[in-house]
């Protein structure tokens, strides 16, 4: 399928001054144009893929795109912008072209590949002269045509990806991986550029793209092993374990569109550091850019988090199911939830986060020294804090392992991960929790007594500083450190902070649903429809459904926002609200202690988040 079938609606005059009015402008068109079924879900999507990293690719192009239920068939909008417009392009400067690519959740792969044709076009300085120029509607299309059948007279993406590295002895010899969370656009302009550059390095280069239509242009095991240098262009997973033992260059996909020349330098001359199969070491030298804070200490730490969350989740509402039938634990069906939540699935929490935890540093070797160590924590009573201390520890004792084993005879090779890596994890990382698990212990249980003696201002303070963290970035690492913190306390057996933070959590989409209701006219229709979805969102404790309008206005929706979740906290504290449950919002309201005044705090910050997002925010044309 051709691009220019895909073409579905151009304005060549766009109304737009700002990223969110472009977003605004184009979605409304393909809404109207009958491509998309529901436009504030698809709209979300768009502001999703944002918030990960800018489509405006630079050189005055920004390529807005998702993938979505509530898009009907694949489609794209074009939009251009003669003055030009702030879309916070990756080169600063103005963007004039704007294509907006909407994809179904079930497209098929010729739909796919016709999409990220759309990538390699913008790549010819002619053909975007050509669309700058374009008086109709009619002369965008023909371009679109003209291009097609000159792509048509050279390499096709099928015959492209047969193609294997070149055969030269004095050519330097690349290999690639190119993929962006969508698998859309970002992808392919990067494997493009990456191969223009080698073409003009004089560099023979082979690069496979995982867009959303599978693996293209696959590497095989030969072209690794004959290759100089190897480089990952991905802002999200890639598979390393096929380039161990060669130079690797790791960077955000956008890198590879920005800085081709760059990335294939340091590939080629012998400056990227060797992967050994072990992703921290495999980052130092390396060009990780953003990527870097995802693989640092809060990417570990959230691999922990996120595979404990089910048992969280799972054993505090039976904990809380328990005491709402028989506080006092008589009743057989109390007994049975408490022993199944508590006795049970709360137990394991510790052992696997920190097992998890080292999984993420080192690998699968990493799993067993983490469960152990987690699981001497937990018997110790050196609790959550002893579970990050022994995932790090054991993730970090088999990394220096797999340092120290490297150079065994190839004959021993299979013996580290069955032998040699559990065997010295487990005891290197035992031997040393053995000495830390008392104090750890004695420190938790200092922690709690402080806690629990906690005079009532000192008490509110905590309840604001918690609730507070909980809206300042609505589900990123400080909402998720007060989450845990709140988590850990519930296991020592102190159940107020975690009341506190599920309040915090709240507030931002119940006020931004309230605001939408009562000052209807500071948001468009869209932003007044999604608020009616954040009243149930709010209520159910998911934070994340305030984000599209955050991302739209930030600093003023952030700061209503804090404002709001750091009252409900400090008042959720003051009324001596407590819960066991973790999660659950209004739900669970009946294992909360004073369950009446813990509304009252809920609706006073969700209120103030409300009338200060009013009286911040600008009128709007309602629309």
């Amino acid at each position: 399928m051709a691009v220019s079938e895909l073409l579905s609606k151009v304005q060549l005059n766009l109304k737009a001054t700002s990223k969110k009015d472009v977003i605004d402008e184009l979605a409304s068109a393909l809404h109207q144009a009958g491509k998309i079924s529901d436009l504030n879900i698809f709209k979300e999507a768009i502001l999703k893929r944002e918030m990960e990293s800018t489509t405006g690719i630079g050189e005055g192009i920004a390529i807005p795109h998702a993938k979505s239920s509530a898009v009907n068939e694949p489609s794209i909008v074009f939009g251009r912008s003669a003055e030009g417009l702030d879309y916070e392009a990756l080169d600063g400067q103005p963007s004039h072209l704007f294509f907006m690519i909407a994809v179904p959740e079930g497209a098929n792969n010729e739909h796919l590949e016709a999409l990220s044709k759309l990538s390699t076009y913008l790549m010819n300085p002619g053909f975007k002269e050509t669309l700058l120029k374009a008086e109709t509607e009619e002369d965008v299309v023909s371009a679109f045509k003209a291009k097609e059948q000159e792509e048509g007279d050279t390499d096709t993406e099928e015959n492209v990806d047969q193609a294997p590295v070149e055969e030269t002895v004095s050519r330097k010899r690349i290999v690639a991986v190119t993929a962006c969370p969508t698998g859309i656009a970002h992808t392919f302009m990067a494997a493009d550029n990456l191969k223009a550059k080698a073409k003009e390095l004089g560099y023979d280069i082979k690069v496979q793209t995982n867009g959303s239509s599978g693996v293209k242009n696959k590497l095989t095991e030969k072209d690794i092993e004959e290759a100089d240098g190897v480089i990952v262009a991905a802002s999200t997973k890639v598979d390393l374990e096929p380039f161990v033992g060669k130079p690797l260059v790791q960077a955000p996909v956008t890198d590879g569109i920005r800085e081709p020349e760059r990335l294939l330098k340091k590939a080629a001359e012998g400056e990227a550091s060797v992967y050994h199969g072990d992703p921290s070491s495999s980052r130092k030298g390396d060009d990780s850019g953003g990527t870097e804070s995802r693989s640092g200490f809060y990417k570990h730490l959230m691999n922990g988090v996120s595979n404990m969350l089910p048992l969280v989740v799972g054993g505090g509402i039976l904990i809380a199911l328990s005491f709402l039938i028989d506080i006092d634990g008589n009743n057989p069906v109390s007994q049975m939830f408490m022993t199944i939540g508590g006795e049970n699935a709360f137990f394991l929490l510790v052992p696997v986060l920190s097992g998890f935890i080292a999984m993420s540093i080192a690998d699968r070797p990493g799993l067993a020294p983490g469960l152990v160590g987690g699981l001497m924590a937990a018997n110790g009573g050196a609790g959550f804090l002893g579970g990050l201390i022994s995932g790090f520890l054991a993730g970090y004792v088999v990394v220096l392992l797999k340092k120290a084993f490297r150079n065994l005879p190839q004959s021993l090779e299979g013996l580290k991960p069955v032998l040699l890596y559990p065997l010295f994890g487990i005891l290197i990382t035992g031997v040393v929790m053995s000495f830390i698990v008392g104090p750890l212990g004695g420190f938790n249980e200092w922690l709690k007594d402080a806690l629990s003696s906690l005079g009532t201002g000192n008490a509110v303070l905590l309840g604001v500083i918690i609730g507070g963290m909980m809206a300042i970035d609505m589900g990123g690492p400080i909402n998720k450190a007060a989450y845990t913190f709140g988590i850990a306390l519930i296991e020592a057996g102190t159940y107020g902070p975690m009341a506190a933070i599920m309040a915090g959590g709240m507030v931002p989409p119940l006020g931004m649903a309230i605001a939408t209701t009562v000052f209807k006219n500071r948001f468009n229709k869209q932003e007044r429809e999604a608020g009616k979805t954040a009243y149930v969102l709010g209520a159910s404790f998911i934070t994340e459904a305030a984000i599209p309008f955050a991302a739209a206005d930030p600093v003023r929706v952030i700061s209503a926002s804090v404002a709001g979740s750091a009252l409900a906290g400090g008042l959720s504290m003051l009324f001596g609200n407590a819960t066991p449950a973790p999660h659950g919002g209004l739900f669970v309201i009946l294992t909360v202690e004073n369950a009446i005044l813990y509304i009252v705090a809920i609706l006073a910050g969700a209120l103030l988040t409300a009338f200060l997002t009013g009286i911040l925010k600008k009128t709007k044309t309602v629309q």
